[in-house]
């Protein structure tokens, strides 16, 4: 009996995924959810304007998508005040880290994150087979110094950094990570995941320049922008770097209807604006129902808020837990402290009455275990 022949590396991998979906769970529990808060999309939906050019789109997507993206590459480029070179689109930061990986990283390879940081990440430097070297977040934040001194250390040729961070929402301001990378050691290159920047104060994005050989800036439009299922990502870098991308990206990976509306909604400025403040607003009311429950917000500069359970993560998967039960869909932090709190993305009205409801009675349970 013939079978594949794996590689080595492939057969010492586990089967596994970053995150169970929320479909998954679904199915297992036999029932949707009411509330969808885990997985930080936009309940608030795209801009009236991207939805009406997917829907033209929609009409030619028996042809494939420009494998240049070369409408909204020099739109971005327009946006971000650089040039085209120095823009890669991808499908979703998950796929342009592991292309950047793919690129970099081999058997041995030393890259350094943080201990409970994008797991993502860190499955796609298990799948080339690098090795992960992690710090631990200081006071619920990234640590720049932290993970920079671990690079020099071992050498890294990557180090991956969320600001703002995911799961706790924390964020530094990018001056303070500009001053922070005269520390990043020659020869590494630092991955700078904004992906929530567009939900931050004035200050938030780093201010270097985008030919800047040191770093590659990771943006979305799965987040404010309310496209998650359209898997749009793009990438800022210097033009070799981003040129070095066309030599292992899917270049048909971008589907029409998607560069489609992911050019309409960078131009539809007043939609971004309504969805920051009602981000705004739902973070403040997240806060709110958290506090009646004598429960501790965490400031968040995202589209979700890390709620402190008071205790530690079996009593917060516990809460959890019983959240899931009653249909109101949240994840949790994976590593200690930081899961000792549960995350709650920001939602409209139903979504947010939904948790409301629920929390009392999941408190209530996990205190009884």
């Amino acid at each position: 009996m013939t079978k594949p022949r794996y590689t080595s590396l492939a057969q010492s991998l586990p089967a596994t995924v970053p995150f169970v979906g929320p479909e998954t769970q679904e199915r297992q529990r036999g029932a949707p959810f009411k509330a969808r808060l885990g997985a930080n999309e936009s309940v608030f939906g795209p801009s009236p304007r991207a939805i009406e050019a997917m829907q033209r789109a929609a009409s030619e997507i028996w042809m494939y998508g420009d494998p240049e993206n070369h409408d909204l590459r020099h739109a971005l480029a327009a946006h971000h005040r650089v040039t085209p070179e120095n823009i890669v689109v991808g499908e979703g930061i998950d796929g342009l880290l592991g292309y950047l990986v793919r690129l970099l990283i081999g058997p041995g390879d030393a890259v350094v994150t943080s201990d409970g940081a994008y797991p993502t990440f860190n499955y796609h430097v298990a799948g080339f087979g690098g090795v992960l070297h992690k710090v631990p977040y200081r006071d619920d934040h990234e640590d720049p110094a932290a993970l920079f001194a671990k690079a020099a250390e071992v050498d890294a040729k990557l180090v991956y950094l969320a600001n703002p961070d995911n799961p706790m929402g924390s964020w530094r301001s990018g001056a303070d990570i500009v001053v922070a990378m005269e520390a990043l050691p020659s020869g590494c290159l630092l991955v700078l995941d904004e992906a929530y920047v567009e939900c931050a104060p004035d200050g938030t994005a780093a201010p270097v320049v985008a030919d800047d050989p040191r770093v590659i800036r990771m943006r979305t439009f799965s987040k404010v922008y309310g496209m998650a299922g359209a898997r749009v990502g793009y990438a800022i870098g210097a033009p070799e770097l981003i040129a070095a991308f066309n030599k292992v990206r899917n270049h048909f990976g971008m589907n029409r209807a998607a560069q489609a509306g992911a050019l309409a909604a960078l131009e539809d400025g007043d939609w971004l604006s309504e969805v920051q403040a009602r981000i705004t607003e739902a973070r403040d009311r997240i806060g709110r129902i958290a506090q009646a429950n004598g429960l501790i917000p965490l400031p968040s500069a995202t589209n979700f808020v890390a709620i402190d359970c008071g205790r530690d993560g079996v009593f917060a998967k516990a809460v959890l837990d019983s959240l899931v039960e009653q249909g109101v869909f949240v994840r949790m932090p994976f590593a200690v402290p930081q899961n000792r709190c549960i995350r709650v993305s920001c939602g409209a009205e139903a979504e947010m009455a939904a948790f409301e409801a629920a929390l009392p009675l999941a408190l209530a349970q996990a205190r009884a275990v």
